[in-house]
């Protein structure tokens, strides 16, 4: 993709290949490039696909190391907890913070304590390895959308999230409804008979729709305005779970109202664009 943007090639993003097709005429490159082809000459996906050479390319891959990250601190500290549990009982019931602290600094008199040891130093690394994300991170979202982190409830990973969703080329999305599709929060009907009812929209970008719950997690505790929506909407009847649906809604035409008003992102991030 990044070679073909750099040859100016008009590239059109496709989505999977119908199930019926498949089912008759199975599954081969060539089966797929050619029902992607006539898809595109059809007119039935013209999408722009992202261009995968911005600030929001270098959030993805930061998340991904990110998230590698926690994984293994989150084990580490498992294996730690459950050697404490049999060669240094007197240690339970530290937090971890404090239990890493006193595994670093054991003497390996022991093979649980050498063990100990170890661990506690690679969960220390670990540590300092995703405060320095953090800091680099929250950098490059302040670099591209430096509004976003303003906004109450809105943090630094899920303001990634969302940027990520998005792509480093927000034109491609038509309108604020496009965006509430793509982050899974656009209200699907789920209608029968005399019944009129929309349901949850559970496709999208679960990342971006991950993002918008916490948010509106956040803004339920916090923001008294949203509080009072709340008592506002349940006095009437509806349910609470609606109601973070339709928060979830609104807060999406406010990020997309928010990333449109930027036209231009910020291609090629170097360090020395991150510096504060």
């Amino acid at each position: 993709m990044k070679y073909l943007h750099t040859q100016h090639v008009l590239v059109f993003e496709v989505n999977q290949p119908d199930r019926a097709l498949r089912r008759k005429a199975g599954k081969t490159d060539a089966v797929d490039a050619e029902a992607a082809g006539r898809a595109v000459h059809a007119g039935r996906s013209l999408s722009t696909p992202k261009d995968g050479i911005g600030g929001s390319e270098n959030l993805r891959q930061m998340r991904l190391v990110k998230s590698s990250a926690v994984k293994a601190r989150t084990t580490a500290i498992n294996q730690l907890t459950g050697l404490v549990v049999g060669a240094e009982p007197g240690l339970r019931g530290l937090t971890t913070k404090a239990l890493t602290r006193a595994c670093a600094v054991m003497l390996p008199t022991s093979v649980e304590r050498m063990l100990m040891a170890e661990l506690a130093h690679r969960i220390s690394s670990l540590t300092d390895e995703l405060t320095r994300l953090k800091t680099v991170i929250t950098q490059t979202v302040t670099a591209c959308v430096p509004e976003l982190l303003q906004r109450s409830g809105i943090g630094y990973d899920s303001a990634a999230a969302l940027i990520i969703a998005v792509g480093d080329n927000p034109e491609r999305m038509t309108n604020e409804a496009s965006f509430a599709a793509l982050c899974g929060v656009s209200p699907v009907e789920f209608s029968s008979g005399q019944t009129t009812k929309r349901r949850l929209n559970r496709g999208g970008n679960r990342q971006a729709n991950a993002a918008l719950y916490r948010i509106v997690l956040t803004r339920l505790r916090w923001d008294p305005r949203t509080q009072e929506y709340l008592k506002n909407r349940t006095e009437k009847g509806t349910s609470k779970r609606d109601v973070i649906r339709c928060l979830k809604r609104y807060i999406a035409r406010e990020i997309f109202t928010i990333i449109k008003t930027i036209p231009d992102q910020p291609k090629h991030l170097t360090l020395v664009d991150l510096t504060p």
